[in-house]
């Protein structure tokens, strides 16, 4: 409407010149200046309802309580930095400016903060992904993979500047110092340290894919400290990794998403160190353990090596005693036969005899194949209990050379003293120098 029209206007309705004339659009922007100045930094406790996350990355809701509502909208560029998900009936703090949104002149509150009322946000964001992650099954023990348990190649993930690498350091070099360790310096606190903690899990598995565990974690701290490890992201790559994780985050009385989702839960970095190595010395009392029940079992072997020959022994004996008996039954039968002095009766007797005795040699010859059969049964189990069976295998036996006595434990050699070394073939000498 144009100057002339709105004077033509003013006559028509009999409003005095003296009183102020404002269109739509001004009187609005007047509002809106008055109320943007007046509650530029409000306070506000109410429930949400009507929640909706628009497409375009802002949030729009309202905030109500018994007595009355107020529309609300957080932008994209401020709900980027919530840790929890709102939802409809959540009781919330909002700090932000009132402001008018003049094509429907409408009032509404621009949130630039958000906070749960009675827990905090990073305790309901720490709840909210737990409970989605457990939905998904990401906590069952069926999807985690066993620990190795002598790992040659560890990578470590976690600050290059904490306390906790230098335990792990130190662990691992007093447990047992032959590993191969890759670290990778990350952030494990503050913006962005969730996103470096995921990278540097990726990074070993698509660099570095032969290590055989990998160690995530950091020191102890306060929640908000501890954060990087219950974000989503890190989360991920742990489920993601080819290679078996071990979480080791904060104290003992810390929990993060990130120890829930591991394959295996440490209480402090310097107890992630010791789970992944075995102790030196407790591998050292196992060999020896080992070593011993060997020993034995060679003792065993020449015991049953004894028996086997003993046997042997008395399996020939037993065959030469059966046939010298059948011979001299034989024998009887021919003086006997030969004292009958009727032909026939003579022939008759003979053929029935030899009969007989054929009947008995075969019957001979068939045990005596099945002692021959035993015979190499046991002679087979005689080799396979053989210790220079054992020996071709790359075993030996150490005796000193002066009384042949086998050698079980170091303190049974003296310095200078010569041995002998038993191989699968053939005899070293050597000397105890050290």
């Amino acid at each position: 409407m144009n100057a002339e029209t709105l004077g033509k206007s003013i006559e028509a309705s009999g409003l005095a010149s003296s009183e102020k004339l404002l269109t739509v659009t001004q009187l609005t922007q007047l509002i809106k200046d008055n109320l943007e100045s007046s509650y530029s930094d409000v306070v506000l406790v109410g429930e949400i309802s009507n929640f909706k996350a628009h497409s375009s990355g802002h949030f729009y809701f309202s905030l109500k309580d018994e007595g009355a509502q107020i529309s609300a909208v957080m932008f994209k560029g401020s709900n980027q930095r919530l840790k929890f998900v709102p939802e409809n009936g959540m009781k919330v703090f909002g700090i932000g400016k009132i402001s008018v949104y003049p094509p429907r002149g409408n009032y509404q509150i621009v949130l630039s903060r958000l906070e749960p009322e009675g827990r905090g946000a990073l305790q309901l964001a720490f709840e909210q992904l737990r409970e989605k992650l457990k939905l998904e099954g990401l906590f069952s023990a069926d999807r985690k993979r066993p620990i190795p348990r002598f790992p040659e190649k560890i990578g470590i993930v976690t600050s290059p500047t904490g306390a906790a690498i230098q335990d792990m350091l130190s662990v691992l070099g007093r447990r047992f110092s032959g590993v191969e360790l890759k670290i990778l310096p990350v952030r494990v606190q503050g913006e962005g340290a969730a996103v470096e903690v995921a990278r540097g899990i990726e990074w070993f598995n698509q660099f570095f894919s032969e290590m055989d565990v990998l160690i995530v974690g950091r020191g102890g701290g306060s929640l908000e400290d501890l954060w990087a490890f219950n974000e989503e992201i890190v989360a991920r790559a742990i489920v993601n990794s080819k290679i078996p994780i071990i979480s080791a985050v904060g104290h003992e009385v810390d929990f993060s998403i990130a120890d829930m989702v591991a394959d295996l839960r440490a209480p402090t970095p310097s107890a992630a160190a010791e789970l992944v190595v075995s102790d030196r010395l407790e591998t050292l009392r196992r060999l020896d353990s080992l070593s011993r029940r060997l020993r034995r079992s060679l003792d065993k072997l020449e015991t049953l090596q004894m028996r086997v020959d003993e046997l042997i022994q008395r399996l020939y004996r037993g065959l030469q005693r059966g046939l010298m008996e059948r011979q001299a039954v034989f024998q009887r039968l021919q003086i006997r036969l030969s004292d009958r002095s009727p032909l026939l009766r003579l022939r008759e007797v003979s053929h029935r005899y030899r009969d007989l005795s054929q009947r008995k040699l075969q019957a001979l010859r068939r045990r005596i194949e099945a002692y021959q059969r035993r015979l190499e049964s046991l002679d087979i189990k005689r080799q396979l209990l053989d210790p220079r069976s054992i020996m071709a295998r790359g075993y030996s036996l150490v005796r000193i050379q002066k009384t042949g006595k086998i050698i079980r434990k170091v303190s049974e050699v003296q310095m200078g003293e010569r041995l002998v070394i038993e191989l699968a073939k053939g005899k070293i000498t050597a000397r105890v120098s050290s």
